[in-house]
C-alpha cells in the first residue's frame, strides 16, 4: 500500500485544523496556510494522476484491515482525475477569493474551504458506501457554511432550500444503505458487486428498488430533473468563489453514479446489469430541455450561468446514460471542460456585476464598464466555450458524446434535443452579450464623471488572471485532444472492467509488520 494515495484526504483535514488554531493570529496567516495547503494538494493530485496512468488500482486499507471488514480508500484513473480537477479549481477559486477580499466577509472561510476539500476528496477516494455517505455529509456541512458566507436575505433563503433538499437526500441515502446492507450484508462497493452477481431471484426486486433510491439521492447532488430546483438559486446568490467551487459539487453526484451503480450493477450483475441507465438517459434529456429554457428566461448573468451549469450536468447525464466505454470517455472529456469553464464564468460574472455598479448583473442597460474590451473579450470566449461552439473544447466534447449516441435506439431524440438546446443557449447568450456590452448608457448621461467612477469599479489583475487560468483549459483540451482522449478512453475501459475492480479490492492483503 502507498500512503501517498491517502494524503488527498488527510492533507485538507490537517490543514483545516492548523488554520483553525492559526485563526487567532489573523487573516494574513490563514490566507498563506490555505494557499500553501491547496497548492500542495494540487501538486499531490497531479502526481497521483501520473501514477494512476499505469491502469493499476491502488487500494489503501485504513487501520490495516482487509476488505470488506475494514474501510478502504481506492485510487484509480477516475478518482485521480477528479482529485486533479478539484485541486486546480480550488486553487483558482481561493486566489480569487483572497484577491477580492471575499474571505473577509465571514469568520471561518478558510477553515470551511479545507473541510470542503476534505469531503470532496474523501467522496472521490472511498470504496465504502457508508463512508461515501459520511463524506457527502462533511462536504455538505462545509458547503452550507460557504453558501451563507457574507450573509444576506436572498443568500439565506437559497441556503435554507439547499439545506432542506440535501437533508432529505441524506435521509433517503440512509434508507437505501440500510436496505442494501440488510440484503447483501456488506457496504464495501466491491463486495456488494460480488454479492449482487450471485443474488437470488427473490431478492433482486428490493435491491433494484434500493438502487433506484440511491440514484434519486445522487440525482439530488447532480441536480437532475426533477430535483434541480435548489441549484439555480443557491449558485446565483452565493459568493463568486464559492459558486466556482460548487461547479465540482454537481459532478460528485455524477461520479457517485458512475462509481457505485457502474460497479454494483455493472457487467457482473447478471439480470440487473445496467438496469438504471434508461432512467439516467431519460432524466438527462428532460434536464437539458429545462436548463435551456432556464438560460433563456434568466433575469441576471449569474442566474444564467447557473442554468448553463445545469445544462452541462444534463449533457453529462446523457453521456453516462448511453452506457458505453466510448460515451463515458466522451463524458469525461466534457466533464473537464464544463467544470473549469463554468467556474470561470461564475468568477467573470462577478467581475461584470461589480464593474456595472448599481446595475450589477441584471439584464438592463447600465454604464459602460472599465476595461470593457478586455472583459467583453473574456465574456465572448467563455460563451463560445460553455455553449459548445467551435473551435473550443465544448464543441469537441459534445461532438464526441453525439458520436457515441449514433448507435443508440434514442439517437434521433438525443441529437435533436442536444442541438436544439444548444441553439437556444447560443441565442440567449448572444442577447446577453449585446445587452451588457453594447446597449450601455453613455457616461455623458450620468450626472457627472464622479458618479460614474463611483458606481463602476475596475478589478485587480489577479481576479482576471484566475478567470483566464480557468478558461485556458479549453484551448489546451483542443491542442492536446489526442493524449487527453486516449487517457479518458483508458479511464472508461477501467470503469467497465468491474471484475478487475472487485479483485483488486478484495485481494489486497494487510501489511505484515516484521517483529523485532
Amino acid at each position: 500500500m502507498s500512503h501517498l494515495a491517502a494524503w488527498p484526504v488527510f492533507l485538507p483535514l490537517i490543514a483545516g485544523f492548523i488554520i483553525l488554531f492559526a485563526k487567532a493570529r489573523g487573516l494574513p496567516l490563514q490566507r498563506v496556510l490555505n494557499l500553501l495547503a491547496t497548492a500542495g494538494l494540487m501538486i499531490l493530485s497531479i502526481q497521483l494522476l501520473i501514477e494512476s496512468s499505469s491502469g493499476e488500482h491502488q487500494v489503501y486499507l485504513l487501520g490495516n484491515w482487509q476488505a470488506p471488514f475494514g474501510i478502504i480508500l481506492l485510487l484509480d484513473q477516475l478518482s485521480a482525475l477528479m482529485l486533479t480537477i478539484t485541486s486546480v479549481l480550488a486553487f483558482a477559486a481561493l486566489s480569487y477569493a483572497i484577491a477580492t477580499d471575499t474571505d473577509k466577509k465571514g469568520a471561518h472561510f478558510h477553515i470551511l474551504f479545507q473541510i470542503l476539500l476534505f469531503g470532496l476528496n474523501g467522496a472521490f477516494l472511498t470504496g465504502d458506501l457508508f463512508n461515501l455517505f459520511v463524506f457527502f455529509e462533511v462536504l455538505l456541512l462545509a458547503s452550507y457554511g460557504l453558501l451563507l458566507h457574507g450573509g444576506g436575505r436572498l443568500r439565506t433563503k437559497a441556503g435554507l432550500h439547499y439545506v432542506v433538499i440535501n437533508l432529505l437526500g441524506a435521509t433517503l441515502f440512509l434508507f437505501a444503505v440500510g436496505t442494501l446492507y440488510g440484503i447483501l450484508g456488506t457496504l464495501n462497493i466491491a463486495d456488494m458487486a460480488a454479492k449482487v452477481a450471485v443474488l437470488p431471484a427473490e431478492d433482486r426486486g428490493i435491491v433494484a428498488a434500493a438502487g433506484l433510491l440511491l440514484l434519486l439521492v445522487f440525482g439530488i447532488k447532480a441536480a437532475m430533473f426533477p430535483l434541480y430546483l435548489w441549484m439555480p438559486a443557491a449558485y446565483t446568490h452565493t459568493a463568486a468563489p464559492v459558486a466556482a467551487m460548487f461547479a465540482i459539487m454537481t459532478k460528485v453526484g455524477l461520479y457517485a453514479i458512475i462509481r457505485v451503480h457502474g460497479t454494483i450493477f455493472g457487467e457482473t450483475a447478471g439480470a440487473m446489469a445496467h438496469y438504471y441507465t434508461q432512467w439516467i438517459l431519460g432524466l438527462g434529456l428532460l434536464t437539458l430541455v429545462l436548463a435551456a429554457l432556464g438560460v433563456m428566461a434568466a433575469r441576471g448573468l449569474r442566474e444564467q450561468v447557473a442554468y448553463l451549469v445545469l445544462a452541462s450536468v444534463a449533457t453529462l447525464l446523457i453521456g453516462v446514460g448511453l452506457n458505453t466505454p466510448l460515451a463515458l470517455s466522451a463524458s469525461l472529456y466534457y466533464l473537464i471542460h464544463s467544470t473549469m469553464i463554468a467556474a470561470g464564468m461564475f468568477l467573470l460574472a462577478d467581475i461584470i456585476a461589480s464593474s456595472r455598479g448599481p446595475f450589477s448583473d441584471r439584464f438592463e442597460s447600465g454604464y459602460a464598464m472599465p476595461k470593457a474590451i478586455l472583459i467583453g473579450g473574456m465574456f465572448m470566449f467563455g460563451v463560445i466555450a460553455i455553449t459548445g461552439m467551435p473551435p473550443l473544447s465544448g464543441f469537441f466534447g459534445k461532438i464526441l458524446i453525439l458520436n457515441a449516441a449514433l448507435e443508440h435506439p434514442w439517437s434521433g431524440t438525443i441529437l435533436t434535443l442536444v442541438l436544439l438546446s444548444g441553439f437556444i443557449m447560443i441565442v440567449s447568450m448572444a442577447r446577453t452579450g449585446t445587452l451588457l456590452f453594447y446597449q450601455v448608457i453613455p457616461n455623458t448621461e450620468s450626472k457627472n464623471k464622479t458618479e460614474t467612477k463611483a458606481t463602476t469599479r475596475p478589478f485587480k489583475k489577479i481576479p482576471r488572471l484566475a478567470v483566464i487560468g480557468l478558461f485556458i483549459t479549453s484551448p489546451l483540451l483542443v491542442l492536446f485532444a489526442q493524449p487527453i482522449t486516449t487517457f479518458t478512453e483508458s479511464v472508461a475501459k477501467q470503469q467497465f472492467d468491474t471484475q478487475r475492480y472487485i479483485k483488486a479490492v478484495l485481494s489486497q492483503q494487510p501489511v505484515n509488520k516484521e517483529t523485532p
